[in-house]
């Protein structure tokens, strides 16, 4: 249901970048450090709900760390802008799970901006805020 979900909502989205937004997603579920050493920039930004900037070390290492999981997620209000060689795509999401071994369950509505770089497509800037 998922990937229907997500094939439906990048049908505007140039076809490699719609398969990256999904490769990335998927990589975030299952804590696949490669395809997310992959698929994120070297210079990557996440501003999370914390209200802490990370780097791309740090946000590969929350998501493979042990007692991590993250469940399938929706995105729901889904942003897609594409010009050129940069993409805006985000929208609201719940995302549910376990960190630390904790559960957590937060509404986020976010952003990713992706860049084509040596063309492959690459996110270079996250933004997560949590929804009341």
């Amino acid at each position: 249901m998922l990937l229907a979900l997500l094939a439906a909502a990048s049908l505007a989205l140039p076809a490699d970048l719609a398969k990256a937004a999904h490769d990335y997603d998927r990589a975030q579920v299952t804590s696949d450090r490669a395809e997310l050493e992959r698929l994120i920039a070297d210079d990557y930004v996440l501003h999370n709900s914390q209200g802490q900037a990370q780097d791309k070390a740090s946000f590969i290492a929350d998501q493979v760390a042990p007692g991590y999981r993250l469940e399938p997620f929706k995105i729901e209000q889904p942003v897609e802008k594409v010009m050129g060689d940069t993409a805006i795509l985000g929208g609201v999401a719940r995302a549910k799970g376990l960190a630390g071994g904790q559960p957590f369950d937060v509404k986020l509505r976010f952003i990713d901006v992706w860049r084509k770089r040596d063309g492959a497509w690459k996110v270079v800037f996250s933004q997560a805020t949590r929804v009341p």
